[in-house]
């Protein structure tokens, strides 16, 4: 007759508890691992530099402001222009050198084929510095 829980399992089941000896046997061998390698790592070849003055590039690349209104109006550096204007200024600007930077300040309202096609022709004519200008503080 023996006395034992409800279960009919016999005493044969299995052991659900975790061994913890062998996980801590692991992360002591890898403290001493780390504790004997770390100090390795901070060793560096004394190497003697040579040493060279010069000055900076002062030229800051032009900056140009593309605005695109709602209505899909554009505007280089405040100034109106139609495509074929843009896509030859642009033409130009790419030529320059440093190559300046296009700050393209889209409406929200406006629809994304406009922004697309403005970013389409600077790409065709090879300027690569292209920005987008957001409102920080939102309405």
């Amino acid at each position: 007759m023996a006395f034992g829980g409800l279960t009919n399992d016999g005493g044969d089941g299995d052991n659900a508890e975790i061994n913890m000896i062998p996980l801590i046997d692991v992360m002591l061998v890898l403290l001493v691992i780390f504790i004997i390698t770390a100090p390795l790592m901070t060793h560096a070849v004394k190497v003697d530099l040579p040493t060279a003055s010069s000055q900076p590039d002062p030229a800051r690349p032009e900056t140009i402001n593309l605005s695109i209104k709602a209505d899909g109006s554009v505007f280089w550096n405040a100034e109106p222009v139609d495509a074929a204007a843009w896509q030859a200024r642009m033409e130009a600007a790419a030529q320059q050198t440093p190559q300046p930077e296009i700050h393209l300040r889209a409406d929200g309202d406006l629809a994304y084929r406009n922004v697309a096609q403005i970013m389409a022709d600077a790409a065709k004519a090879g300027l690569t510095k292209l920005g987008f200008v957001t409102d920080p503080h939102p309405r």
